[in-house]
């Protein structure tokens, strides 16, 4: 009877597994000068426990109900001696949390967590005379000398390994072993029988010669990035060419930083289109939430290569990097990763609280593991940008463009407004000229009643006329970002939105704030912070060439509410600052900015992010030795989307469906909003919402969730 590893759809054999991942763990070991013999055989012995009559008659009939708990780890375990003794240790930290936290699981089920372990010892010996060959055949084959291991024998080696756990467990601190066990056993798992020839890019320094380009609308393409200096903070405005510098001044492997899912998408096709010319096997990747149901060449590798280590460029969001902060799941994989890296954290003014103590922190752990930072800005407080110089140290190179250059950035006229009801006679106007409109507002339920008058409003029935927030399917978001922008894949003109001639209308949440390349001729928004705003207004009059230097179009920003509940997600006080520092009816003038900035931002709170980080700004390590955190943490700091939903009618197609299928068909959404609908126990678990809740034009409708919620009970 074959021995399997993972059940199907692969149905992977538990030798070739183990194969797989000793391949994935040497190439790794070897790039960050780790033993590559104690590498191989913590591969081998991680898993070998699943050879456990119990775990494979879980695979072959997972219908059936097992109460008991089994934890292939312990089992394997049990083979600690078959190994020479000056690797136990090493090995330990390799096997025995690769998959839980040793220590405060979230499901108690780490091995200092199991309080009876001798009841857990026995059942998982079971009957080990019998088991335990089966997984020597395996072992032998393996190339691992026979060694008999008797049942009190395998109890001494479980034994040794709670006794050093324990031991481990009163220091603080990150095993590398760990992370490499971890990095290469999802490496293996994803790539399965590809693993060799996929493993053999790993670690590529990526050739960033393209970025040399110069241009004269383009003041920092002229500007020399030739530098001694390790970390880099670029000040300049949207289209000074910030992107283009940040990446010629990357020396080795990059992660390449954005706020927002919709921006990275964009960001990562046009730097795989930028570097293909001088990189022939490029190993570049975006990581996001929906990040495996993006494909560049339609290679199913690229798809399950996303979150794995060793990528040549990675394109993700800061967020995604807070796991070192909060010493999250597979942080440990993640440090190994990172380390001695080039890390592009850009557009870094669009954080604000928590979010900006939380990149802080980040700047902190990269210097802390040998990263070149290089920091992107249009502005930033002037109080965080000390900060960041001082974690930096006298080791930066700071550019920023003289007060004459930024001149030539002038490009908005701004208006204040009462509300959306001042500004619709000038929509109809702008309308009628063949104008492009978007309108940004602070939430969702605002942006849907907004769209829903314009789709009602004669004047505007022949107008194109989109709704983009965070709230739709995946599969629905995606293709209207894609509408939106207006190009196809390959880069060509859709003709739709951004790329049309004709009028149209947007109605968007915050999402577009960031690095999407559209550029609309009006805009109307809600007030947002003064940081968010200057983004905002990027996506206005954004083509820049020699004829628009020098013109104008408007922008209305519509005053604040006067109560902090109609005011979220953003504080109210700064609202009104930013507000304030608004002239109306003049040219924004972008050497002006930096004063306005600094007279709305007076101060962060950095120490709310501190008695949650694992890395203390002493250098210390808080976190439990083999142990780590649920993501919980960051999504009740951070108040994102910690949930998804599905509609009833996609439930079907979920739990059959595969992970790309899966996210296509998630809604994401806040937790409080969906908590009391059933679950599916497939998948990412997503809430079922009834169908009458989901519409393609206007996303989720929270009050019909509302609605059902009351009629169940």
């Amino acid at each position: 009877m074959v021995i399997y590893a993972k059940s199907a759809p692969d149905w992977t054999p538990l030798i070739e597994h183990l194969k797989h991942v000793s391949v994935a763990v040497e190439r790794i070991a070897n790039h960050f000068g780790m033993d590559t013999d104690i590498a191989r055989h913590g591969a081998f012995l991680h898993d070998i426990g699943k050879s456990h009559p119990i775990f494979q008659r879980r695979l072959r009939d997972k219908s059936r109900d097992y109460k008991n708990i089994f934890r292939h780890e312990i089992a394997s375990l049990f083979f600690l001696s078959a190994f020479p003794r000056e690797q136990w240790d090493e090995l330990i930290e390799m096997v025995v949390s690769h998959h839980k936290s040793v220590k405060n699981d979230i499901n108690k089920l780490g091995l200092l967590d199991l309080e009876q372990l001798c009841d857990y010892e026995d059942f998982h010996l079971g009957n080990w005379e019998e088991w335990s060959n089966d997984a020597w055949q395996i072992l032998t084959e393996l190339n691992i000398p026979y060694k008999l291991i008797t049942r009190n024998e395998a109890k001494e080696n479980l034994l040794y390994t709670v006794n050093y756990c324990t031991n481990k467990n009163r220091e603080r601190g990150f095993s590398k072993w760990k992370g490499l066990m971890i990095a290469g056993d999802h490496f293996a798992s994803a790539l399965i029988d590809k693993t060799d020839v996929a493993s053999e890019n790993l670690f590529v320094k990526p050739d960033l010669s393209f970025y040399e380009r110069k241009h004269p609308l383009y003041p920092l393409s002229l500007t020399d990035a030739n530098s001694t200096k390790k970390h880099t903070i670029v000040v300049a405005c949207t289209g000074a060419g910030k992107t283009d510098y940040l990446f010629r001044r990357c020396k080795g492997r990059v992660f390449y930083t954005l706020p927002f899912q919709a921006s990275i998408n964009a960001m990562y096709k046009r730097v795989a289109k930028d570097l293909e010319r001088d990189n022939k096997d490029l190993d570049i990747r975006v990581l996001h939430s929906t990040s495996k149901i993006i494909r560049r060449n339609n290679i199913d590798e690229e798809v399950v290569l996303q979150s794995q280590i060793g990528a040549s460029v990675k394109i993700l969001t800061p967020h995604q990097l807070a796991a070192l902060a909060f010493g999250m799941k597979g942080y440990e994989a993640l440090l190994l990763d990172l380390k001695g890296c080039d890390v592009v954290l850009d557009e870094l003014h669009t954080y604000t609280g928590v979010s900006q103590a939380i990149v802080l922190k980040l700047v902190e752990i990269l210097v802390r593991i040998g990263c070149s930072v290089h920091v992107g800005t249009a502005t930033m407080p002037t109080i965080l940008y000390q900060r960041i110089k001082e974690v930096l140290g006298n080791d930066v190179l700071e550019v920023k463009l003289p007060p004459e250059e930024l001149d030539n950035f002038n490009r908005h006229v701004l208006h204040k407004v009462n509300s959306i009801e001042c500004v619709k006679p000038i929509i109809k106007e702008a309308v009628k000229n063949n104008q492009k409109v978007l309108i940004i507002l602070n939430k969702v339920k605002t942006a849907q009643e907004t769209f829903d008058y314009f789709r009602n409003e004669d004047a505007f029935k022949n107008v194109p006329l989109m709704l983009i927030h965070s709230r739709f399917k995946r599969q629905d978001r995606n293709q209207k970002e894609k509408n939106l922008i207006g190009l196809d894949e390959d880069g060509n003109s859709l003709h739709t939105f951004n790329t049309s001639t004709k009028a149209c209308i947007v109605i968007s949440t915050q999402i577009v704030e960031v690095s999407l390349d559209i550029s609309f001729d009006l805009m109307i928004t809600e007030c947002a912070p003064l940081d968010a705003l200057i983004q905002r207004f990027g996506r206005v009059n954004r083509v820049r060439n020699a004829q628009t230097i020098g013109k104008y179009k408007d922008i209305y920003v519509i005053s604040p509410p006067d109560d902090e509940k109609n005011a979220r997600p953003y504080d109210l006080g700064i609202l009104k600052k930013s507000y304030e520092v608004i002239d109306d009816g003049e040219v924004f003038r972008e050497r002006d900015l930096q004063n306005k900035i600094d007279s709305v931002f007076t101060h962060i709170d950095f120490k709310c992010i501190e008695e949650h980080s694992v890395f203390k700004h002493n250098g210390d390590i808080s976190i439990d030795y083999l142990s780590h955190n649920s993501k919980a943490i960051l999504f009740d700091l951070l108040e994102i989307d910690s949930v998804s939903c599905i509609t009833e009618s996609d439930l079907y197609d979920y739990e059959n469906g595969d992970f790309e299928q899966r996210l296509n068909l998630e809604i994401p959404t806040y937790y409080y909003s969906v908590s009391k609908m059933r679950q599916s126990e497939k998948g990412n678990r997503p809430f079922i919402v009834p169908d009458d809740a989901y519409c393609t034009e206007m996303g989720l409708l929270s009050e019909k969730i509302n609605l059902s919620t009351r009629v169940i009970s």
